[in-house]
């Protein structure tokens, strides 16, 4: 593990010390922290960000970033492909019957996911990803909308003296594949969307964002639950009597199969072709984290080509199913996998398959034997996957205390979006704990693509 960047090393000391020549005040700290909160940059109640400083890259790393992941997200379409096609594969990634049911709808236009996010650590020019959120990816305002409050602040602008920063157009790019996947599902002019998900979710505010941004595009839009809509076998309403044509979906497929009963409308005009959806639910072919288990999986390389099994070896994981039987590890013959596991922590990861913010996770290196040998056993027959650890970056952030700045060690996580295939902006997560995830208290900062001016 780093506990830097040597890369942007450089240019982050540079803003620190703007920072410290800023001598900034408690009042303007105070100020700028609720200039986000009234730009609802919150998670339920909380604060989403914590700190004064983005996320820097070079322009070489972002170039990375973006070469890698077209060239893995085609590796993942493929892979998409043949889970569809073969019930096998549709057991090693551990779809459940309900899951299954919902993937087996026809979407209506080609991708599996439209819009994605991966989760991954950049330490110069080594990538590793760790888990892709193929269905319903959260951020893209909340990213962009950020970056305009930090691009206003004082010391951005007297950095800019020195460099020059490119900014993303997330919300733009989430605009443009939205309508894209209208056309191709058979829809013409603008369509009518709802953003579907339960109203007590902690990003409801992103939502309120992006209805914002939409409506100034001229597209009608509103925020619904999707056990309040209502279909007469021809147009699904909002609870406002609101005409949906195309949703915009944002609930979890495990969580709405929780709650199906109540959400009979919204399916029914999905089957019947009634409404677009985007991402469909056959994005959980992707989306579940034993997707990398097959990605990674020696007799599924043929699927791939040269060029995608060389960026699976190099910035995908290990990963297996966490069960009893053999495997191979990076071409060691594994006769035991959960006795493996057990004598692997400090390597090692456990998580769930299909969980989300932080939940279930045991880092290995940070337990000890008898707490790691409960872990395995707990988890095995649990739909759990074990992961090989990945080299991870820490570095310092300005961040709030109490109306005061401190620079902290923070754990950085980078999560670029993937728009069509393609990689458009960033999510940066920080956390001074092992799991960076903003449901387990991390926090999000912009992120920007910097280089000299006299380059």
């Amino acid at each position: 593990m780093r506990r830097g960047d040597p890369v942007i090393a450089p240019v982050v000391e540079r803003y620190h010390s703007l920072v410290d020549e800023a001598k900034l005040s408690d009042s303007f700290l105070d100020e700028f922290k609720q200039r986000m909160r009234d730009a609802k940059i919150t998670f339920g109640d909380r604060l989403s960000c914590h700190y004064l400083r983005p996320q820097l890259l070079t322009a070489e790393q972002y170039a990375l970033i973006q070469r890698v992941v077209k060239t893995l997200w085609s590796a993942l379409e493929k892979l998409g492909a043949e889970i569809h096609a073969r019930s096998e594969l549709q057991d090693r990634l551990g779809l459940t019957a309900g899951e299954r049911e919902l993937c087996a709808i026809d979407p209506g236009y080609r991708r599996i996911s439209p819009m994605a996010r991966f989760d991954s650590f950049l330490v110069g020019d080594q990538l590793a990803f760790v888990e892709l959120n193929a269905e319903c990816p959260a951020g893209p305002a909340y990213v962009e909308v950020l970056a305009n409050l930090f691009l206003d602040l004082p010391v951005m602008q007297k950095f800019q003296d020195e460099y020059v920063i490119h900014p993303y157009s997330t919300r733009t790019r989430l605009r443009d594949t939205i309508l894209g996947h209208w056309r191709e599902w058979g829809g013409t002019g603008i369509p009518r969307i709802a953003i579907v998900d339960w109203t007590d979710v902690p990003t409801y505010s992103e939502f309120e964002l992006i209805k914002e941004y939409f409506t100034q595009e001229g597209i009608p839009t509103e925020i619904a639950d999707p056990r309040e809509l209502t279909y007469d076998g021809k147009t699904l309403r909002t609870k406002t009597g609101f005409e949906i044509q195309l949703i915009y979906k944002r609930v979890l497929t495990n969580e709405f199969l929780e709650k199906l009963a109540e959400c009979q409308a919204m399916l029914q005009a999905v089957k019947d072709r009634a409404v677009c959806m985007i991402n469909p639910f056959r994005g959980k072919y992707l989306h579940k984290k034993a997707v990398f288990a097959l990605l990674t999986a020696e007799e599924l390389q043929d699927l791939f080509s040269a060029e995608e099994q060389e960026a699976i070896r190099k910035h995908i994981p290990w990963t297996r199913r966490l069960e009893p039987g053999s495997t191979v590890f990076h071409g060691e013959d594994v006769r035991d996998l959960l006795a493996w596991t057990k004598a692997n922590r400090e390597q090692l990861v456990l998580k769930p398959n299909d969980e989300y913010g932080g939940k279930g996770i045991f880092v290995g290196w940070t337990l000890d034997d008898a707490a790691w040998h409960k872990a395995v056993d707990e988890s095995s027959g649990h739909d759990y996957l074990v992961q090989e650890k990945v080299e991870v970056s820490y570095m310092d952030f300005p961040t709030f205390h109490a109306g005061a700045l401190k620079l902290e060690r923070q754990l950085v996580d980078l999560d670029p979006y993937v728009f069509e295939g393609e990689v458009e902006g960033c999510l940066t997560r920080l956390s001074g704990t092992a799991l960076a995830n903003v449901t387990a208290g991390a926090g999000i900062v912009p992120t920007f693509v910097v280089s000299p001016k006299d380059d």
